[in-house]
Order: C-alpha cells, then sequence, then structure tokens
C-alpha cells in the first residue's frame, strides 16, 4: 500500500467532528462525506451514530467475500450451494432455488444488482457453514478495517436489533472495497443483471446515480422500515474520488436526491491544490544519542490537499514531533508530522521521514545527552513554517 492510501486510511480512522457547514445541508438523518483522494473528511452529520443499515451492510458480505477470493479460499467461478433457508429468503432477491449451484461471480453480481438477500445467505454459508457463524466472522474482521461503532446479526441487513452500522462506517467500508478490490469494484457500476432470466423486473441496479453523467460508479442502497432509505455512493471526476453516505431518509426520490447533492457539493465546493513537492525539507530536527545533532525532515512524497474552491490558502503550516529525537535514526524513518491548517476542513497531517541516518554516538553526544537530563527532558516540538 502506497504512503497516500496509508494516510487516506489514517485520516479516516482518526475521524474527528468537523464545525457546522453554512455551506450543505441534507435531509439525511445521519449523512459522511470524504475525499478518498487526500484522505479528506468533508461533512458529518450523526455520523458515529448506530442505525439501521438496511442493505447496505451487503458491502461487508462483500468484502467478505472478495476478502476470501483474494486470499484463494475462493476462484470466481466456483459454485455455491443453495440450502432452503438462503431459498426462502424475503425481500430483495435473485430468485434462488436448491437445484442452483451460482458461482461466486453471480452471486457478487446477485447482490450488488439484484440485492439479493438469498444470495448473501448462499455466501454466508458457503464462507462460514452457516449465517450465523459467518456474523460472528464479521463482527471479528469489523475492527480490523476500522469499523468501531458496527455489529452485525446477519449478511442481508434484515431487520435485527443487534445489526447497526454508523454512516461513518459505511464510508470507511467503501474505501476499503474501493482501494483494496480495484479488480472487483467493476460490479458495482453493472446496470442489469439478471440470474438465468428469472425475473425481469428486477434486473436493473437500484443505484439511481449511475445513469447521471455524475461519474458515479457504485456502491449499495438500502431501505427497511426502521432504517428509512439509505446510500452509499461514489463517484469519480478527474483525478478525484468521493464517497458519500446517508441514512435516514423518507423516500426513494429523496435518497437520490440527497446523495447527489452530497457528491456534487463535494465536487464543487473544493479543489487540490499543490502544497509541497516530495524530497523537500521542510525543517530540521534536534538529535540526542547520535553522531549528528540534527537531522532534515522530508517530504517523501508531493503532498495535495483539498482546500476550499473561494478560500484556497492554508492558515497555517507547521512541524510537530517529539524531540529531541534519539538515535539510531535510520534514513527514511517517520519522525515527525506536516500539519496544514485549513478553513472549514481538518487539519492536513503528513508523515515526515530522516534525511539520513543517524547512528549512536560515544563520549560526546552522552555528554550532550547528560546537558539534556540537566536541563530539559524530550518534549512535544513545533515549529510554525508559514
Amino acid at each position: 500500500m502506497s504512503l497516500s492510501r496509508v494516510l487516506s486510511l489514517a485520516a479516516t480512522l482518526a475521524f474527528a467532528a468537523l464545525p457546522a457547514r453554512a455551506d450543505f445541508e441534507t435531509r439525511a438523518e445521519a449523512a459522511y462525506i470524504y475525499d478518498l483522494t487526500t484522505g479528506t473528511v468533508l461533512f458529518q452529520k450523526n455520523a458515529d451514530e448506530p442505525r439501521a443499515p438496511a442493505s447496505m451492510s451487503k458491502l461487508m458480505t462483500l468484502y467478505m467475500l472478495f476478502d476470501a477470493l483474494r486470499d484463494g479460499r475462493v476462484a470466481l467461478d466456483e459454485e455455491f450451494a443453495v440450502t432452503t433457508r438462503a431459498k426462502n429468503m424475503g425481500g430483495s432477491t435473485m430468485f434462488l432455488n436448491e437445484l442452483d449451484r451460482p458461482t461466486a461471480e453471480e452471486l457478487i453480481q446477485g447482490v450488488i444488482v439484484s440485492s439479493g438477500n438469498d444470495a448473501t445467505v448462499a455466501i454466508a454459508e458457503g464462507l462460514a457453514g452457516s449465517e450465523d457463524a459467518f456474523a460472528r466472522q464479521m463482527n471479528e474482521v469489523a475492527p480490523t478495517i476500522g469499523l468501531t461503532h458496527s455489529t452485525f446479526a446477519n449478511a442481508s441487513g434484515w431487520p435485527n436489533a443487534n445489526h447497526k452500522m454508523t454512516a461513518h462506517d459505511l464510508g470507511v467500508l467503501a474505501m476499503h472495497l474501493i482501494e483494496e478490490f480495484p479488480e472487483y469494484y467493476g460490479y458495482f457500476s453493472q446496470k442489469e443483471f439478471d440470474y438465468k432470466d428469472r425475473s425481469p423486473a428486477n434486473r436493473f441496479n437500484r443505484n439511481p446515480l449511475l445513469n447521471l453523467g455524475i461519474g458515479a460508479d457504485g456502491l449499495k442502497t438500502g431501505h427497511t422500515e426502521e432504517a428509512g432509505y439509505g446510500m452509499v455512493a461514489s463517484a469519480r471526476q478527474g483525478s478525484r474520488r468521493v464517497v458519500a453516505v446517508v441514512m435516514g431518509l423518507p423516500d426513494m426520490p429523496s435518497r437520490a436526491s440527497e446523495a447527489e447533492a452530497a457528491l456534487s457539493w463535494a465536487f464543487r465546493h473544493f479543489v487540490e491544490k499543490a502544497a509541497v513537492k516530495a524530497g523537500t525539507v521542510v525543517a530540521d530536527a534536534d538529535v540526542w544519542m547520535g553522531d549528528h545533532q540534527s537531522i532534515g525532515l522530508v517530504v517523501p512524497e508531493d503532498v495535495t490537499i483539498l482546500v476550499s474552491a473561494t478560500n484556497p490558502d492554508f492558515r497555517a503550516t507547521r512541524v510537530e514531533y517529539r524531540g529531541p529525537i534519539e538515535a539510531p535514526i535510520a534514513k527514511g524513518d517517520v519522525v515527525a508530522e506536516l500539519v496544514i491548517e485549513r478553513e472549514d476542513l481538518p487539519d492536513a497531517r503528513i508523515p515526515l521521514q530522516a534525511d539520513r541516518e543517524v547512528v549512536r554516538g560515544g563520549f560526546l553526544p552522552r555528554v550532550r545527552t547528560a546537558a539534556h537530563v540537566l536541563f530539559g527532558k524530550a518534549m512535544e516540538q513545533a515549529q510554525t513554517l508559514w
């Protein structure tokens, strides 16, 4: 995984509440908007409030299947059995029966396009032996990928008091699906699928944004009486990709319009801005117990950040680290952070690397260290740059 993707994940997991925005409102009871390209949270509303996710939680079932495909435990052309329990699932289905042997690829399409509850149970039983066992596995995997407020009771999103997700967690899950499984992400933009021509009326993808020409290419809608109407959406325009989650809407038209509005606002009101070139030494940091007294702090990759389209200037930029930094230090070690403050957005935090190797020193470095011990200890340090 590239450094930029690590930054993106870290920014998502380190989610913090944003100030209320005057330039965007939504009727959704919960919402989360995230710029995946730069790792920037743009908007949140009740984003850490666990709610019934309905079929949007099928994204976790797909994550589990994609992970099994990646590990070689399953192949795309591998056939799955269909039990009576899977066949009898109500709600949206791909109309499986016990004589069918759908492949993993057909089940993926049945989940994404047809939102098949029967398909999710077939996946769960095929991977874990039972849906209950599969739900336990989902709960074990969820916190390892940053889903901190999600609990799963089934594979389909069928109403259950113990089946909850947050808008934030759904956004994190979408990020993982997009970043970890690009070879399978294309299924989310598939517009039609009808398993064995059984349901012409159920053949079209429920994602209302795919035909709007806004770059939308995923991910999943959901609806139950308890959950209301919700959607996890993603779109790409130019070099940028945005994920938007809306939950708790009263009907299908409002779900479509609120998801579209969230994506459109994110693309129109924010722009990318080059901040620092790769290899730039932005500051020096003191070193103790080493054969050098300082190191340069280097930006490892070109830094592009997201800023307001109407106010693209930085408010302040500084370097933070805990120092003096104790040797030994390897060239390329991440030892500090470049912090860029922006109007109405979280701080952009970019890791800084040591520009040289520093080995542990001899007598003179120990004398300097003794002086540090006498007159002050290591402390959090910050240097304002511009």
